[in-house]
């Protein structure tokens, strides 16, 4: 039997049992180790904030349109996108993988799953890699996908609005990728972590202005490149503010209801900013011959198997499954108290 999450209601969560199925060809059973608490989309879910619990996503016009039956609504089971397991069965066919590797992926919050074997054997965890950082195959890849889709050039500024999970990781990226990079935020913590992880700066901005302190870093010119990651539309006008003529900002965040605070008949009009949305769906088309979401996936996990990454200080908390409730509520009431929090499975 696999016990599964559930949110019943906004701000709710359940447990659900259900009977684990025989194996079909070329599949595999994995018994789950660990599972990431997405702050963003799935806080979204559980808030019950997002439009799809509001509207009808129709995916053929790609517009979010009223209706009387929404896209998503309650009980939502199995959410999650930040898995790692142990294949602890396979099909006799399964020649790709054996028991006891370990393989992360998506299949939600839940102590088993059944994968086919060609989503697993590209998903095996890099031997050297300690598999509570295999978490990071779905969060990794968004950072990733915001830095292709900033085209960060080698001695430009970055400014990154918003140093949770996902800001973490993008600082850290674009730290690597050759650029001076400020981190925003207005938890304090945060703003240490960034800076012991690389930020060349740091930006409270309870205590200035983010966009004058960053144009006077500039020498008045402004960050080369303003990526805004909290979904705050306040804060990606701050990012606007904050760019240099004619320099992009890219909304990475996930913003939900209205955009209050966003004045863009002000620096956006008169600075001619390029606004870029990155959203993991996919990347950018001039980059799609080359990259996917495969390879942004390997590569983060061989930039962390490589310590060219390190997002180990950046997971604040390792619970135990059956008290999952208490992490939702920890990322939901006091965000300044975790980063990214973990699901363990090991007593199921």
């Amino acid at each position: 039997m696999s016990k599964v999450l559930t949110i019943t209601q906004p701000r709710q969560l359940g447990f659900e049992t259900i009977e684990d199925r025989g194996l079909n060809e070329k599949e595999v059973r994995v018994r789950t180790l660990y599972s990431g608490i997405s702050a963003g989309t799935e806080m979204a879910t559980y808030r019950g904030s997002s439009p799809f619990l509001h509207k009808q996503w129709n995916a053929n016009v790609r517009l979010f349109l009223p209706a009387d039956a929404p896209s998503l609504t309650y009980p939502q089971t199995g959410w999650g996108y930040e898995e790692v397991g142990e294949v602890i069965e396979t099909s006799p066919d399964v020649t790709a993988l054996k028991v006891g590797d370990i393989v992360y992926g998506t299949w939600g919050h839940r102590t088993h799953t059944v994968l086919k074997e060609d989503y697993a054997s590209q998903r095996i965890k890099p031997l050297n890699l300690d598999p509570v950082l295999a978490i990071y195959s779905h969060i990794g890849p968004i950072a990733l996908n915001g830095i292709l889709d900033a085209n960060i050039h080698i001695g430009e500024t970055v400014a990154v609005f918003g140093l949770g999970v996902l800001g973490q990781v993008i600082a850290q990226l674009a730290k690597r990728s050759g650029a001076q990079v400020i981190g925003i935020d207005l938890i304090e913590n945060r703003l240490e972590l960034a800076k012991n992880l690389g930020a060349d700066y740091v930006i409270n901005p309870r205590s200035e202005s983010a966009a004058e302190k960053i144009k006077e870093l500039t020498h008045s010119r402004g960050a080369d490149v303003c990526i805004e990651v909290s979904g705050s539309s306040r804060a990606l006008n701050e990012a606007i503010r904050a760019a240099a003529y004619a320099a992009r900002v890219v909304a990475l965040g996930f913003f939900q209801g209205e955009a209050q605070g966003l004045y863009l008949g002000e620096e956006f009009h008169h600075n001619r900013i390029q606004l870029i949305c990155s959203q993991i769906g996919n990347v950018n088309p001039a980059l799609s011959h080359r990259w996917d979401r495969l390879r942004l996936i390997h590569t983060i996990m061989d930039l962390q198997a490589a310590g060219v990454l390190n997002l180990r200080p950046v997971i604040t908390h390792v619970i135990p499954f059956q008290q999952a409730a208490q992490g939702f509520q920890i990322l939901d009431e006091t965000p300044d108290q975790a980063l990214q929090i973990v699901l363990d499975f090991s007593n199921e």
